[in-house]
């Protein structure tokens, strides 16, 4: 096996930190929807349903991949398209305080679309 750089440690260390933070956006969503409870925005006029469900598959689903660094660049795509309709459809009206979660958590997805997973990941193994 090669030797591991920095990088590989920081790809290790921000798809655990950002993984594992919108993981705990999503669960309580994901908590929601097992319960029955479809209540939801709608800020793409896509349907409650579909912008509840493809929320909790990008917020929990997308952030596990990303923690175990499986498929990540792929499963990273709907994190970054979640954050910007947060920042811009969701808090578009919003002061830059509100809009500030969504903006460094696509900050932080788009570093690790362009570093990629590292050699610390499922699909290094």
């Amino acid at each position: 096996m090669s030797r591991l750089s920095k990088r590989d440690y920081a790809a290790l260390i921000a798809r655990l930190f950002f993984g594992g933070l919108m993981l705990t956006h999503g669960w309580p969503k994901l908590m929601k929807v097992i319960a029955g409870d479809w209540t939801f925005a709608d800020p793409l006029q896509i349907g409650v349903e579909l912008s509840l469900g493809l929320t909790v598959f990008a917020e929990v689903i997308c952030s596990i991949a990303l923690i175990i660094g499986w498929k990540m660049r792929w499963f990273v795509i709907p994190l970054i398209i979640t954050m910007v309709v947060a920042a811009f459809v969701v808090h578009g009206a919003d002061s830059l305080s509100d809009k500030e979660p969504a903006l460094l958590y696509l900050g932080g997805f788009i570093v690790l679309a362009l570093l990629g997973p590292g050699k610390i990941s499922l699909d290094k193994v």
